[in-house]
């Protein structure tokens, strides 16, 4: 096909840190409750479905059985209820505002394991308090049993757990503590999600937080968000990535772009194309392979020209692992544009049906950011005037 003329969208450079981490954080969550009821299902199945896309909100693909209906039950996806890819971001905050510095693997065994199993939340997918350790997946679950139970080495643990995106997945707290620094954002996901994933899903833990950071450059447009994670992805998330961008800057409508950008990730993904029955190769470390997830949510930036809207509704009408695409496109999206570029009645919603106040862990994370930028600074300074003392002056 000839490839549409675009004109690129740059990122507003007047946004200030408290607009990016906002459309970052409240861009993730309604991406991630936009794509949870259709989470797992093709795009035909979709628009079969819903009578066409989806273009908002949605209720459970099950209607009023979703709480027997296999494969979702007991979880009630839809109606704006987030999953998991924002409960563990909002906990992975948490984390910061109480280390309020830089974190490695073992603040995530020392912090995040105790959030996770030992105060209830409001879970809205079950509709009840309950610990977030009971709604997360099997793959999150992980976290809990190498770091509490099996006093795994947290730099460590992430190994033999099955390669996905459950890491990835909750990263952009990362990318924007270290907002407009992909290369410190992608170092220290590596290290967080070290207790989490190891292979190709760790990669793209690091990836994801270095794109979130490089939409927060003031002037960021979405080519330069992907090359930026390009430049630092390495094996096969680089190529994943790189397949999926040629395709990508083709397309101006994620209809176009559907079959297209699957074909190009394909490839690399173990999972197969039967979601819900995965191959045998299926999740296993490998340096040829990437998690789909992330790959689709740099392409539909590319698709959507970082628009939210056009972004979010791609990731989400893809299917598959669709709510993982969605928060993670959401977040790109959101801190290129900030906060107001996301539609109010789907925040709105969200925030109600989820009994969530998605404005506050954007300002917590913001204040962190800030006073971990002052520590960085110093720091900085301190090293500048040893090595300057060590090597003299030429």
């Amino acid at each position: 096909m000839t490839p549409t003329t675009i004109v690129p969208r740059t990122s507003p450079p007047t946004l200030g840190l408290d607009e990016r981490i906002t459309g970052a954080l409240i861009g993730a969550a309604v991406g991630d409750a936009l794509g949870g009821p259709v989470e797992g299902w093709t795009p035909e199945q979709i628009a079969e479905r819903h009578g066409g896309r989806v273009r908002g909100i949605v209720g459970p693909w099950h209607g009023d059985d979703w709480r027997t209906a296999r494969p979702i039950a007991p979880y009630h996806k839809g109606d704006g209820h987030v999953t998991d890819d924002t409960l563990m971001t909002h906990a992975l905050i948490r984390v910061y505002t109480g280390v309020r510095d830089h974190l490695d693997a073992y603040d995530i065994a020392g912090h995040l394991v105790p959030d996770l199993m030992s105060r209830p939340r409001w879970i809205p997918e079950l509709e009840a308090e309950a610990l977030p350790l009971q709604r997360i997946f099997l793959a999150e679950k992980w976290i809990v049993a190498r770091l509490h139970y099996g006093h795994a080495d947290p730099r460590e643990a992430g190994s033999g757990n099955i390669v996905n995106c459950g890491a990835a997945m909750y990263m952009a707290p990362v990318g924007l503590v270290n907002a407009a620094h992909p290369e410190a954002a992608y170092a220290e996901a590596l290290e967080i999600a070290g207790a989490h994933q190891s292979s190709y899903g760790r990669e793209a833990a690091g990836v994801f937080a270095a794109a979130v950071a490089a939409a927060c450059a003031p002037g960021a447009t979405p080519a330069s968000v992907v090359t930026a994670a390009t430049a630092l992805a390495k094996d096969g998330t680089r190529s994943a990535i790189e397949a999926v961008r040629e395709v990508a800057v083709r397309h101006s409508d994620f209809e176009s772009a559907l079959a297209p950008l699957r074909a190009a990730v394909a490839p690399f993904d173990t999972v197969g194309p039967d979601y819900r029955a995965p191959s045998l190769g299926a999740r296993r470390p490998s340096r040829l392979h990437s998690i789909e997830e992330l790959p689709i949510a740099l392409g539909m930036l590319l698709v959507g020209d970082g628009d939210y809207r056009r972004t979010v509704l791609g990731s989400v009408n893809y299917g598959r692992d669709c709510d993982s695409i969605a928060t993670m496109g959401g977040a790109l999206a959101g801190a290129l544009n900030g906060a107001a570029a996301i539609p109010a009645d789907w925040s709105k919603t969200v925030a109600e049906a989820s009994r969530l106040d998605l404005h506050a862990p954007a300002r917590e994370l913001a204040e962190v950011a800030r006073e971990i930028f002052v520590r960085d600074t110093a720091r900085r300074r301190a090293h500048e005037s040893a090595f300057a003392a060590l090597a003299g002056e030429r």
